[in-house]
């Protein structure tokens, strides 16, 4: 098991279902996309790590609903 994979172990600690997590980083890295295609900002990293380390840092927090929870 590689490192990314323990830390998203992290996430779907709480119960999180693997769908959530996923749809989450998705919905995160096209807004980082979009933020940096409006800024011109060119970026290092691709879209969808910089979505998996916030969801890992806590900036955002995934919120679903009860019924998806055991996808």
């Amino acid at each position: 098991m590689n490192m990314l994979n323990s830390d998203l172990n992290l996430l779907l600690k709480d119960k999180t279902s693997r769908y959530s997590l996923v749809t989450a980083a998705a919905k995160r890295a096209r807004d980082i996309s979009e933020e940096s295609e409006k800024t011109g900002r060119v970026l290092v990293e691709k879209p969808v790590s910089l979505a998996v380390n916030d969801l890992l840092d806590g900036k955002y927090r995934i919120v679903e609903p009860e019924e998806i929870r055991n996808i």
